[in-house]
């Protein structure tokens, strides 16, 4: 799986289709990623010596196949693929732009290594 936590994913099927959010707990065993504010579902706690029952709303599992990343230059959900950097890393990248989907881009690390070696 390519996805990771903090990545903004659109939905493309179910019935939550189209609606984005930022993917907050990534289950890699069961193949499933549960998306911030989305697939709500409800709880009934009932009463207990303790205090009253309640509802309690929390986000349920998705597919991890019924997302998409979306990609950070247009916006639109977008592939994901890989490409090694100079230095040996890889980076995961935007099919349709290439922009970086990691937290640091291939053309930062460009800079941060002339800047040492001046």
């Amino acid at each position: 799986m390519k996805l990771k936590v903090n990545d903004q994913v659109m939905v493309i099927a179910g019935k939550e289709k189209g609606k984005s959010g930022k993917i907050i707990r990534v289950d890699r065993k069961n193949n499933k990623v549960t998306v911030e504010k989305l697939n709500l579902r409800i709880k009934h706690i009932k009463k207990g010596a303790n205090g009253p029952g309640e509802k309690i709303s929390f986000e349920a599992p998705l597919s991890a196949s019924n997302v998409m990343a979306i990609d950070p230059k247009s916006g639109k959900p977008t592939r994901i693929k890989f490409q090694k950097l100079a230095n040996g890393k890889k980076e995961r990248v935007a099919s349709k732009s290439g922009n970086s989907l990691d937290n640091v881009s291939s053309t930062a690390a460009a800079k941060t290594t002339k800047k040492k070696a001046k």
